[in-house]
């Protein structure tokens, strides 16, 4: 029997302005769904690197991280993920999606939370202003 391990993942609430940028899920789980962008860390990669690499992967902009914003897991029929999410500070380019995301854009506050699924993304999504 192979051991199994949880997923070790992060994310980014990135701000440019008053405008917080999103994803929409190009695979499962949950594919189809707004979500902040982010993703798996690989063996060996910095969890900074491993956001920086998986924002542009997913939306092709840049951003600078200004703190951490909490450390959640999520464990269900999907899997066992542990998160670290961080608040980031736009700093080039244009949402593009990419990689695993079907759409990439910025909203108004009012917007992305409205716009995300689960509780948890959107308190990160509150709390990451905080940080900035």
């Amino acid at each position: 029997m192979a051991l199994q391990r949880p997923v070790l993942s992060v994310g980014g609430v990135v701000w440019r302005d008053d405008t917080v940028l999103l994803i929409r899920r190009g695979k499962e789980p949950y594919k189809g769904l707004w979500s902040i962008p982010g993703g798996s860390v690989e063996y060996g990669e910095p969890l900074e690197a491993a956001l920086a690499r998986e924002i542009m992967e997913e939306t092709g902009i840049t951003a600078r991280i200004a703190g951490l914003i909490d450390v959640f897991q999520s464990i269900s029929t999907h899997g066992h993920f542990v998160m670290v999410d961080y608040a980031c500070h736009w700093e080039a380019g244009e949402p593009v999606a990419g990689d695993d995301a079907l759409e990439a854009g910025f909203f108004t506050l009012a917007e992305a939370l409205e716009k995300v699924s689960w509780d948890e993304t959107r308190q990160v999504i509150t709390r990451s202003a905080a940080l900035l």
